[in-house]
């Protein structure tokens, strides 16, 4: 894969899941780094790290603004 073809642009304000998605998975093949997201798109750490922890809990699904509340075990 070329470098930057997955990324979404650097005036990027609206970060639909699929964009947060991209930004990691850039982040895990190395093709950026951690202090290029955070220059390159004006995150904070902890913004990262919560995109990181969504994702590893619940997918894509997990990085979704809104997202549906879970529904406990044992309700129907």
């Amino acid at each position: 894969m070329e470098k930057g073809l997955s990324l979404p642009p650097p005036n990027t304000r609206r970060w639909v899941a699929r964009r947060k998605a991209a930004v990691l998975n850039a982040l895990k093949s190395g093709e950026i780094t951690v202090e290029e997201v955070f220059r390159r798109y004006g995150l904070s750490e902890e913004e990262l790290n919560a995109w990181q922890r969504a994702f590893a809990v619940e997918g894509l699904a997990g990085l979704r603004a809104t997202r549906a509340p879970r529904r406990r075990r044992g309700q129907s």
